[in-house]
């Protein structure tokens, strides 16, 4: 059968947190192994995830929350961050999840905009979330986890004490989350999906992760919540299987001391992860993996040579896979395919993709267009929130369009070729140059900035601020670290320019558009390196 021709068979009555998560609470199996930054390790049964989510459900029910409505989480990577999720799809509501590094401009924008009407945020980040408050009088609903706080509801209090509550039925067209991603002239996109794409990622899970039951994945890719909901907590989830949270912060010899000390089985981490991770001396000799039996990459491509070291130490291949928020995993090196080194590899299941041209015809083999998937399959979104004109600039007749551009062998596989806009791949992160510039410009020695990405041997790129000063301004070291330090006080700390580069003028279309890909191709020029991609 034709990989296109695959039926999804989403059911028109899904809940995941019903027809997942209690399915299999009806089994003594545990379901999450959650490692605290201090490596103290707790167990938690399917029963009791179960139970946690409902009492959750209970906890925003009496908080005023309900069907459809809107709610910003930013939560760490703590176990009440999953039991949050799971309540939120078993009543309905529609989450807005948010990374913790990020700040108040940042929350406030995806507050007001998703039309939020609830927040639950976590001790360690109430300060910066407490910042929205004014400028956002539709939150009424504050809970907090981890802590009392003047103005907030303390959650935990309440879960502990809660009646639980089984939730709502849900449609598989209901809408389900919206995930704001970077974009490149604007503001940040809301990604709009329904309830069928919570069933659809199991798909993932199965041929990519090829994730069995008896298995224990950890997923740590996709540092920004986004790519971690998805490959975190769904699709493991939908195959029955247990996975890991790591609270901590990546650190390569203490993450391979967990890989091994906990047993994990599946593994999926950011390229950067993994290229740390090759550095370390004596790879195979001071870390035996005997449990491990399979390894994906997601976040942008992976390094040949990484990939080679990887199945020198371990005897494993490391398979990449190609998706983006707006939709799953597209196009795959997948168990049982021949590996092509260099290449993406081919179509998942369900999905019809192909390289077209400028007219959404196929592209003949080895020419290059742009990647572009066809129809609307329940894993693809269904628009950007209130931005009509951004889907349909997403859609080029019966064809969806990544943004990405590649070419097609003549055996069906896929050749990365280059970015069409401007989000920098940078580690696990996806990141628009238009946030960055706009911190840059807030600052008064900056009279315009223009940011790209600059190739990285560890991060894939890094963000690099190309700065023309304001009168009176001169370059310098401590400037650099001033105009470094503003950024991270500003937007997330992880978007921060890490190379800054003082120049007299900006290279700019007629029409005063700045040309972002001449900078960038001066820097690949440089580095002698080829561009990172859209990546899952």
């Amino acid at each position: 059968m034709a990989e296109s021709a695959y039926r999804w068979d989403v059911p028109e009555r899904f809940n995941f947190a019903r027809d997942v998560v209690d399915r299999l609470a009806t089994e003594d199996r545990l379901g999450l192994v959650a490692v605290s930054t201090d490596l103290k390790r707790r167990d938690f049964s399917f029963a009791e995830i179960a139970d946690a989510s409902k009492r959750w459900a209970a906890v925003l029910r009496d908080a005023g929350i309900g069907k459809g409505d809107r709610v910003v989480v930013v939560i760490p990577k703590i176990p009440e961050w999953l039991f949050c999720m799971t309540a939120l799809l078993r009543i309905g509501a529609v989450a807005v999840p948010s990374a913790e590094q990020l700040r108040a401009k940042d929350l406030l924008y995806r507050a007001t905009h998703s039309g939020a009407i609830g927040v639950v945020g976590h001790v360690t980040n109430a300060d910066e979330i407490e910042a929205l408050r004014p400028d956002a009088p539709a939150l009424r609903s504050w809970l907090l986890v981890g802590g009392e706080r003047a103005g907030w509801t303390n959650a935990d209090a309440l879960v502990r004490d809660a009646q639980p509550w089984d939730g709502a039925e849900t449609h598989r067209d209901d809408l389900s989350y919206i995930v704001y991603t970077s974009g490149t002239t604007k503001d940040p996109k809301g990604v709009v999906h329904t309830v069928a794409y919570t069933f659809a990622k199991r798909m993932q899970a199965a041929v990519w992760f090829d994730v069995k039951p008896s298995d224990l994945v950890w997923c740590s890719a996709g540092t920004g919540w986004a790519k971690s909901l998805w490959n975190v907590l769904l699709g493991p989830w939908s195959c029955g299987a247990r996975i890991v949270l790591h609270e901590g912060a990546f650190v390569p010899e203490q993450r391979m001391d967990l890989i091994r000390d906990l047993g994990v089985t599946v593994l999926c981490q950011a390229p950067t992860e993994y290229r740390l991770e090759a550095k370390l001396p004596d790879l195979g000799g001071r870390w035996k993996l005997p449990k491990l039996r399979h390894c994906v990459s997601a976040g942008e491509p992976l390094n040949p040579e990484v990939i080679e070291r990887w199945h020198e130490a371990f005897g494993l291949t490391i398979l990449d896979g190609y998706g983006q928020t707006e939709n799953t995993l597209l196009v795959a090196n997948r168990p049982g395919l021949p590996v092509r080194p260099g290449s993406m590899g081919k179509p998942t299941p369900g999905h019809e993709v192909a390289v077209v041209d400028e007219h959404g015809e196929v592209c003949p083999p080895g020419e290059t267009g742009d990647i572009a998937l066809l129809g609307a399959p329940p894993s693809l979104f269904t628009g950007y929130y209130r931005n009509d004109e951004e889907t349909a600039n997403s859609r080029r007749g019966k064809w969806y369009l990544t943004g990405d551009r590649a070419q097609v062998d003549d055996d069906g596989y896929f050749w990365f070729v280059g970015r069409a806009d401007d989000v920098i791949s940078s580690g696990a992160y996806r990141i628009g140059p238009f946030e960055v510039e706009s911190a840059l410009l807030e600052h008064p020695a900056v009279a315009e900035s223009a940011v790209v990405g600059s190739p990285d041997a560890d991060r894939g790129n890094i963000v690099k601020a190309f700065v023309v000063l304001r009168p009176g301004f001169e370059p310098s070291d401590a400037l650099v670290k001033e105009l470094q330090d503003h950024c991270k006080a500003v937007t997330a700390p992880y978007k921060y320019p890490r190379a800054i580069e003082f120049v007299a003028d900006l290279p700019k279309t007629r029409s005063g558009k700045i040309r972002r890909v001449e900078l960038r191709q001066a820097e690949l020029r440089k580095k002698g390196a080829t561009a990172a991609s859209g990546y899952v």
